[in-house]
């Protein structure tokens, strides 16, 4: 079974409720999925007890485990976290598909950041569009 990383801020209760909505669907193709705020326990208690390096290096080993990587690139500037795990997923030649559904771009050549933009395999606009890119990995 293929195993997706979700990648994407999980800091509010709204990011939070889109990357389990992601999830539910990712499972319903067909996939396995590694969810940092479930899987790597990534949330506010674990933080406030001061357990990053745990949060770390389950997310690192997640990356390390995982078939590709989705990305939610939403916002006025990329997720930092999100940014690090791109670069960690190109280096590591996984494929990568950026998800932007804010309709806020750059430029019409330059959806993101040049080097974020660079590093995805697919850029998509919507859950639907994802959902339909998804399905040549089955």
């Amino acid at each position: 079974m293929v195993t997706i990383y979700l990648a994407g801020p999980l800091f509010s209760q709204a990011e939070r409720e889109f990357n389990k909505k992601l999830e539910s669907m990712f499972l319903e193709i067909g996939f396995s999925v590694f969810l940092p705020q479930e899987d790597a326990e990534d949330n506010d208690v674990e933080r406030h007890n001061q357990n990053q390096s745990g949060i770390f290096a389950s997310c690192f080993a997640g990356l390390e485990t995982s078939d590709l990587v989705v990305a939610v690139l939403e916002g006025a500037d990329i997720d930092s976290g999100t940014a690090w795990e791109l670069g960690y997923a190109f280096a590591a030649g996984l494929p990568i598909i950026g998800l932007r559904t804010d309709f806020r771009i750059h430029t019409p050549n330059e959806k993101v950041n040049l080097m974020i933009q660079e590093t995805v395999d697919a850029f998509v606009f919507s859950v639907e569009e994802l959902q339909a890119v998804l399905e040549k990995y089955v």
